[in-house]
């Protein structure tokens, strides 16, 4: 509903993109977040063509900016941002809100990753840009799903 609003409004004032805040860390947190929760290996896109309104791209110009330099940024200028509407975030601490959220506990899974391997992070966004598909059991692009099986004689 939100974001459908906010592309109606954007054809409304004739534009024909939107600028999202995602950074570096909800790419690779949302990553986790559906490897461990929908059982899927997929992420955000940095840019994409909406569906529902002909002509409209989503952009997120902050994709390879870490949050933590985006909070020092902020301090630096004194400034306040607003509680983000993500909803994963209804309780998230770096959003304002409580403890709890699973951006949360992927913020603190990473941030245990992080005390073992400097590279974490950079490992956790390239295995969705480093992928094999001779090494995966199945994909899917579109409606069209593909499994290992499918040309495993062909070899």
């Amino acid at each position: 509903m939100r974001r459908g609003y906010l592309y109606a409004k954007a054809k409304e004032l004739g534009c024909n993109k939107i600028a999202l805040g995602h950074h570096f860390d909800d790419v690779i947190e949302t990553i986790l977040m559906g490897m461990l929760y929908s059982g899927k290996v997929e992420t955000m896109m940095p840019k994409l063509h909406s569906q529902n309104f002909e002509g409209m791209e989503l952009i997120r110009p902050l994709y390879l900016v870490k949050e933590e330099a985006i909070k020092s940024w902020r301090d630096y200028n004194g400034l306040h941002f607003i509680q983000c509407a993500c909803r994963f975030t209804e309780n998230c601490v770096s959003c304002g809100g409580g403890r709890g959220s699973k951006r949360d506990e992927m913020k603190e899974l990473i941030a245990q990753f992080r005390k073992t391997s400097s590279v974490i992070e950079t490992n956790i966004f390239n295995s969705v840009t480093n992928i094999n598909l001779r090494t995966v059991i199945g994909y899917h692009k579109d409606d069209m799903a593909y499994h290992f099986l499918d040309d495993y004689d062909s070899r």
